[in-house]
């Protein structure tokens, strides 16, 4: 079954999206050769993904890592970034088999009315995997590890649940869709508090200016493609120790600043294959359910957020937000995490935040600048049990180099290690042992109740 399971996730999202796709297609009546070329598009759209998020990898890497090494910004947990992250979550007894196990959660729940979604992204359930498999190394015991990567499942749902309508209505073209991915999801009820706190502070619950309004009010200074090319070039000049190595490195400064430009015009242009090749499946999903169980029915596909991290306000926030979270990694007190590999993750914090912002730049600047600081403070909190996974794992598959830590440092990766729902899945199983997991049943049971009777409500009105 391991072998099995390693082999399936081993082919990765470019090749298992376009299967599942084809299948689900076929099977909801689309022509074999459109179910096809439907998952082709997603696939396509996964491997442009891939190779626009390594561009922007070595476009910074080492321009960041001049900068840490000419300021002395080491600190004592290292980023293994997102590759570290999944190795170590799926290279686990935990991780091995967390595909069945969720999608069997997964169909225990549509069966008894407690969520709407179907979690068809499968790549993804790596992120169930990691915080399962933290606690399952932290406590030696496996059934607590499934426990955990089954409560964050749960929960993540119904947030999908909760949050469809809002995403459906914000992002265009997404009908049908919803993102049941823990780590989009737990930054959502920050968006929430934060957004409405900034309707009571004077001057700023007067701006309202989106990506659109950026682009009227400052031209060219507001579109994300000039912004891509300036911070790159600030990066640059950053990376030169004196006046010389900076005149030496013009080319170089300004190779970075145009394909940082390449990266942000180019996302949403990749991200548009996806909705292409998802248009289809969700008409024909629609249509299906409306014939067999009634207009009153409803059913979302549980997607991957990488559909829209090509939105403008997205783009640009998350531009900003790199060097302002390399400062407060430095000087946050306590902070023991410099995120560097973990940076193109950033795209990811603000798939459910611009829905209750409303795409708000201000706004998701500010959520952003938040959840960062605190993010920072989860992964140096974690990074013990973290590093401990990530010796395990290497032990067992030596050849794997993600998964290597360097001596003399902690493991961390911002990518999930940040996420406000894993870390309170942790401090409870840490901290607070069998009541901290009595605690998370009380209230996965509670949400699973209260998401139950809200479909069941809203069904009787229809």
């Amino acid at each position: 079954m391991e072998a099995v399971f390693s082999y399936i996730i081993g082919l990765g999202a470019a090749v298992m999206m376009p299967i599942i796709f084809t299948i689900l297609g076929v099977c909801i009546g689309i022509k074999f050769s459109k179910a096809l070329k439907s998952g082709l598009y997603v696939g396509v759209g996964f491997v442009g993904l891939s190779i626009i998020t390594a561009l922007l990898v070595d476009t910074m890497s080492p321009a960041l890592g001049k900068v840490v090494e000419i300021y002395d910004l080491k600190l004592q947990v290292f980023d293994m970034g997102w590759p570290a992250a999944a190795s170590v979550a799926y290279n686990t007894l935990v991780g091995s088999f967390i595909i069945p196990v969720c999608l069997g959660v997964n169909l225990v729940l549509l069966l008894t009315g407690c969520t709407r979604t179907v979690n068809i992204d499968l790549w993804n359930y790596w992120h169930f995997a990691f915080i399962g498999a933290v606690v399952y190394f932290m406590t030696d015991s496996i059934a607590w590890g499934f426990f955990a990567a089954i409560i964050c499942y749960i929960l993540t749902l119904v947030m999908a649940d909760m949050t469809a309508k809002r995403f459906q209505k914000f992002y265009p073209g997404m009908d049908g869709i919803s993102i049941p991915q823990p780590f989009c999801q737990g930054f959502m009820p920050f968006a929430i508090v934060i957004n409405k706190a900034l309707d009571y502070v004077p001057g700023i619950n007067k701006v309202n200016i989106d990506s659109e309004g950026m682009k009227k009010k400052f031209g060219l200074f507001g579109e994300p493609l000039f912004l891509g090319v300036l911070i790159g070039i600030i990066i640059g000049c950053l990376a030169c120790k004196d006046g010389k190595e900076l005149v030496d490195n013009i080319p170089t400064t300004l190779q970075i600043g145009i394909k940082m430009g390449a990266v942000m015009e180019l996302i949403p242009r990749i991200t548009s294959l996806f909705i292409e090749g998802l248009k289809p499946i969700a008409e024909a999903t629609k249509e299906l359910i409306a014939k067999k169980f009634g207009e009153d029915k409803e059913l979302y596909i549980g997607m991957s957020p990488a559909l829209v991290i090509g939105h403008p306000t997205t783009l640009v926030v998350s531009l900003l937000l790199i060097p302002v979270t390399l400062v407060l990694a430095v000087v946050l007190p306590g902070n023991q995490f410099l995120p560097l590999a973990s940076l193109a993750g950033m795209f990811y914090v603000f798939v459910m935040v611009l829905p209750y912002t409303n795409g708000n730049v201000l706004r998701s600047f500010i959520v952003g600048l938040v959840v960062m600081a605190i993010g920072l403070y989860f992964v140096t909190w974690m990074a013990g049990d973290f590093t401990s996974a990530a010796h395990s794992v290497a032990q067992v598959h030596p050849d794997d180099k993600t998964v290597q830590v360097p001596a003399g440092f902690s493991a961390g990766a911002l990518d999930f290690a940040s996420s406000p729902l894993s870390t309170l899945i942790y401090a409870c199983m840490k901290y607070l042992n069998y009541i901290g997991a009595a605690i998370l049943t009380i209230l996965t049971a509670g949400v699973l109740a209260w998401n139950r009777v809200a479909i069941n409500k809203k069904t009787t009105k229809n």
